[in-house]
């Protein structure tokens, strides 16, 4: 996969958890958890940089030098599958910002239509975590990162649990500044555009809306 801006996270308890998301008969709560789990430990290598700052504090026996975030990241879930991954992120940084991002993909385009926006102010002096569980033609992402660059956001990067190659190199492509952290490369889109062998519609699993 051509892209220096790749990293495909590794560690037994995310392909434990992934194979969970995968599996057909994993009802709508355990896809949540699951994939609540996953999110959490994406988070730490996603958050690895983050620069931070000293302050004094007061411990119960002594003076001592703390450390703060120089700046909360602010976490931007495309809905709605990328509202399960919100929590676990929140759970590590309770102070970060979340904000919205509506995009749906059109059936017969197979591109993304935008529907709804809420970002905050300054976002140039934020880490921006756009967050969507399947990163597959590339269409939305490179759609939400256009807007957030346009909206001034500098340190983007995109957090997915599975990806395409297909969406990679878009991304990639479009988007060469921006890191995409993944759990999984998958081998390739179907006729479609889902992911093969993917885990299907991930809001729709998530949320129980399965036709």
């Amino acid at each position: 996969m051509d892209s220096r801006l790749l990293r495909v996270l590794e560690h037994p308890l995310l392909a434990v958890h992934v194979s969970a998301l995968r599996a057909v008969e994993t009802e709508a709560d355990a896809f949540r958890r699951h994939l609540t789990a996953i999110a959490r430990l994406m988070a730490y290598p996603v958050l690895a940089d983050l620069p931070v700052e000293g302050y004094a504090l007061t411990t119960p026996l002594a003076g001592a030098t703390g450390h703060r975030l120089a700046q909360v990241p602010v976490l931007v879930p495309v809905l709605r599958a990328g509202l399960g991954m919100v929590e676990a992120f929140l759970d590590l940084v309770p102070d970060a910002v979340v904000s919205h991002l509506g995009l749906y993909r059109d059936h017969v385009t197979k591109e993304p239509v935008r529907y709804y926006t809420n970002f905050p102010q300054g976002l140039m002096s934020h880490p921006v975590l756009l967050l969507d569980p399947m990163l597959a033609t590339g269409g939305s992402a490179v759609d939400a990162l256009t807007l957030l660059k346009q909206e001034g956001a500098r340190d983007l990067r995109l957090v997915n649990v599975i990806a395409a190659p297909e969406g990679i190199r878009r991304v990639s492509a479009e988007h060469p500044d921006v890191t995409i952290y993944a759990a999984a490369v998958d081998e390739r889109l179907n006729d479609e555009a889902y992911i093969v062998p993917g885990l299907g519609d991930a809001g729709d699993r998530q949320f129980g809306t399965l036709p």
